[in-house]
């Protein structure tokens, strides 16, 4: 085994880069990516100084790999997507804002509203059924609602 990781050339870091970034392609997560990066450079690097021993090109793979993945990480923050549907993956935040009417009376704190062909559990001060509630939050799976003001 030793024997065959003092053989190691820069070809076969570029070769396990490029089957790493194809490995991004179809897992989930961006964890990959970062690694084909680190790999990548390890081979750059091995080209320029081919005498490295096995276990240096290691430490230097280990470490790019790292540094490329904080370095996504902050990279990735600072850039966030634009989209035209921020919400778009958070089903229950698209409908903060929203007025329904509750199937179930809020008791105890807890009732139940139709929206489109589910029900959502709900929470907010004890009211009847059938009344009109506006969604001013979420907590998890449960929409946090008060009574729409009717106007007299």
């Amino acid at each position: 085994m030793i024997d065959l990781l003092k053989d190691i050339v820069f070809w076969h870091w570029w070769i396990l880069a490029i089957a790493l970034v194809i490995l991004e392609t179809v897992a989930p997560g961006v964890i990959f990516l970062w690694l084909g990066l680190g790999a990548g450079v390890t081979g750059l690097i091995l080209a320029i100084q081919p005498t490295l021993g096995w276990e240096i090109q290691f430490v230097i793979f280990a470490v790019l790999s790292v540094i490329s993945g904080v370095g996504g990480r902050i990279w990735i923050s600072r850039r966030p997507l634009n989209t035209d549907e921020p919400n778009l993956n958070q089903r229950g935040a698209q409908y903060v804002g929203r007025v329904f009417t509750l199937a179930d009376p809020i008791v105890n704190g807890v009732g139940k509203v139709k929206v489109g062909d589910s029900i959502w559990r709900v929470s907010g001060e004890d009211m009847p059924g059938g009344v009109q509630v506006t969604v001013i939050d979420i907590e998890g799976a449960t929409l946090q609602v008060i009574k729409v003001d009717t106007p007299t």
